[in-house]
């Protein structure tokens, strides 16, 4: 880690300041310590409810990073999603809440900003091997409903995909706002909620998956992938009905949506299936629920907009 992370740093129980005591930080007034293991302060249990989503981005590392995908499908995504410009970002302290394997974060850090990465789950360990070259970056193992940063902290802070997957999403966007200094910008995303959930096999299955081991949940998924992926794409390429047609199959599937190769196709779907079936929650959102909780924080500038995923983006005051 960096060490001026520790002036971004304080304890997630009583939010006093940490001193770096060898390999751990220690908190100055209670009795709390926080490991540093592999340069990651660590702030969480090694086994949590995102267990799946380590064992994912562990097991798929770069695959949806732009470095290696060599097309432009996360750099859109958040650009898109932000409508924030890298002149904006360049020199900012951002923060992105839920790194996964850093796709996301690798754009910001492209961009010139200061970035602190978290995730709860061992992910973290997958985006420090992608990114950990980078002198402008600091990840840390971090609950979102704990956060160890000292309020202010923050020009930027954004969540993309990470949301619905927490047990109480508002709760977690709630606890994103301190972090935020006064002026600064928040962006988010998560899953829609539309009646047509109704009739997405992910979530009939979901109520079994969701239990499984992610170790014998990925063995059938690289299984049925093969069976089931040729199916969704010939489905997919029936006029005018196929983009919906094809999500009636369960299985992952961006042809025709990313410029990827046959190749990519096939690993993005073995990757994004396991992801539908496997997160412990899964909590979509309508526009309305985005746009209370926005109204509720008295955040200025605030809008909700369908940019694949459901976006909200507002300014703190």
């Amino acid at each position: 880690m960096n060490l001026d992370l520790l002036d971004l740093l304080c304890c997630p129980d009583c939010r006093a300041p940490l001193s770096l005591d060898n390999d751990a930080l220690r908190c100055t007034q209670c009795t709390s310590v926080y490991p540093i293991v592999d340069g990651i302060p660590r702030f969480v249990p090694a086994e949590n409810y995102a267990a799946s989503f380590g064992f994912q981005w562990n097991r798929f590392p770069r695959t949806q990073l732009d470095s290696s995908s060599g097309v432009p499908v996360s750099r859109d995504r958040f650009f898109s999603s932000t409508v924030w410009t890298a002149d904006e970002l360049r020199g900012k302290r951002v923060l992105d809440a839920g790194s996964g394997s850093g796709r996301f974060a690798e754009i910001a850090l492209s961009a010139g900003a200061r970035l602190v990465a978290i995730d709860y789950s061992a992910a973290v360990d997958a985006a420090r091997a992608n990114l950990g070259a980078s002198k402008d970056l600091d990840v840390v193992q971090a609950d979102m409903f704990r956060l160890p940063f000292r309020e202010g902290t923050f020009d930027y802070v954004y969540s993309l995909g990470v949301l619905q997957h927490t047990p109480d999403p508002e709760r977690a966007f709630r606890s994103l706002l301190p972090m935020l200094r006064s002026g600064g910008k928040i962006v988010i995303d998560v899953y829609p909620k539309t009646w047509m959930n109704l009739f997405w096999p992910k979530y009939w299955f979901r109520p079994i998956t969701r239990r499984m081991r992610g170790e014998r949940l990925f063995r059938i998924v690289e299984r049925l992938v093969p069976v089931l992926l040729p199916i969704s794409r010939i489905l997919g390429r029936i006029p005018l009905l196929g983009r919906k047609l094809r999500w009636l199959v369960p299985v992952a599937n961006y042809e025709g949506i990313h410029p990827l190769s046959d190749a990519q196709i096939r690993e993005w779907a073995v990757l994004d299936t396991f992801d539908m079936f496997s997160p412990a929650h899964d909590h979509p959102q309508s526009a309305a629920t985005l746009r209370r909780w926005l109204d509720e924080a008295g955040l200025a500038s605030g809008e909700v907009v369908k940019s694949g995923h459901l976006v909200a983006r507002a300014r703190k005051n």
